[in-house]
């Protein structure tokens, strides 16, 4: 398997274990603060990734050689993560996801910042369809409501998170200095429950934690485990073999997915007409991987991909 298809599967894989964090996010995020749950998310991610760092690749001491590398990546991630359950406390999970789904757009532009990577026709094109189908999904199929750009709370919030999260990615490109995926996961993992156990102390100190129902511990385990610790990686595999703009374009995938989630959690699921929307992202998503075969003088990387 080529490079770049490992970095294809990483994020297919990618954007079926984020759904689940919109759609379990969604059910308990009025239960608890964002700052106390993802400083228990960001503490028990990273003692996943660093077990899993020591029994594959190990871990070096010149793997945090300038540590604030590790702090600026997971300051961008923390501020993701908690302006994502932020919003999740007024904005549906589906609309969530396709604020989300914002992202590649985003991070093409950083990208073409930091790193000179340089869109195709077809990219830009495919990025614009992808980009009026999440706003037809976040205004919910409502063409008055579109026209007056009466946008939600919750998505207007998230999408802060997001600019981070577009930050993030080719971030990681600029900072990684040959150190493996998994790593360099377990560093910004550590780096980002550092800031969170100093910013949220106070939260997580308020916090019932005996007191909390079931669902909200399953949903912390889950965003942990598969929506943290597993993505984390997948994320930052990817990120060094693919462009920016294409690691984030499985984005698309996510508001599919989480309808999927909705319902098989037996959740509500959107109105009918916001599948054209859906649909227009996953137009978005085709229309990227088939650039994969631009020839190479049209798509300049700083590296190979």
């Amino acid at each position: 398997m080529t490079p770049q298809a490992q970095g294809h599967l990483a994020m297919l894989a990618f954007s079926a274990l984020v759904a689940g964090s919109f759609s379990l996010g969604g059910m308990v995020a009025n239960e608890i603060t964002p700052l106390g749950l993802n400083a228990v998310r960001f503490v028990i991610a990273a003692v996943v990734v660093g077990i899993v760092a020591l029994l594959t690749t190990g871990i070096r001491r010149s793997d945090f050689v300038a540590p604030w590398r590790y702090a600026l990546l997971g300051g961008l991630f923390m501020i993701y993560f908690v302006l994502m359950f932020e919003g999740l406390k007024t904005s549906p999970p589906v609309s969530s996801a396709a604020v989300f789904t914002l992202v590649p757009a985003m991070a093409g532009v950083f990208a073409w910042v930091m790193l000179r990577q340089r869109m195709t026709p077809r990219m830009a094109l495919a990025l614009c369809i992808g980009g009026v189908g999440a706003l037809w999904v976040i205004f919910r199929a409502d063409v008055v409501a579109l026209l007056a750009f009466d946008v939600g709370r919750g998505e207007v919030i998230f999408f802060f998170g997001c600019i981070a999260h577009a930050i993030y990615t080719p971030l990681v490109r600029v900072m990684n200095r040959g150190e493996s995926a998994v790593v360099f996961a377990f560093g910004t993992l550590v780096a980002g429950a550092v800031l969170l156990l100093i910013i949220g102390g106070r939260d997580i100190v308020a916090t019932d934690w005996g007191g909390l129902r079931g669902m909200v511990w399953v949903t912390i385990l889950y965003v942990s485990v598969f929506a943290s610790s597993i993505t984390f990686v997948l994320v930052q595999f990817a990120a060094l073999r693919l462009p920016s703009a294409k690691v984030m374009a499985y984005t698309y995938l996510v508001p599919s997915w989480v309808i999927c989630w909705e319902a098989a959690l037996g959740n509500s699921l959107p109105p009918v007409m916001v599948a054209g929307g859906i649909a227009m992202t996953v137009v978005a998503l085709w229309m990227l991987l088939r650039d994969d075969e631009v020839p190479r003088g049209q798509l300049i990387e700083k590296s190979a991909s």
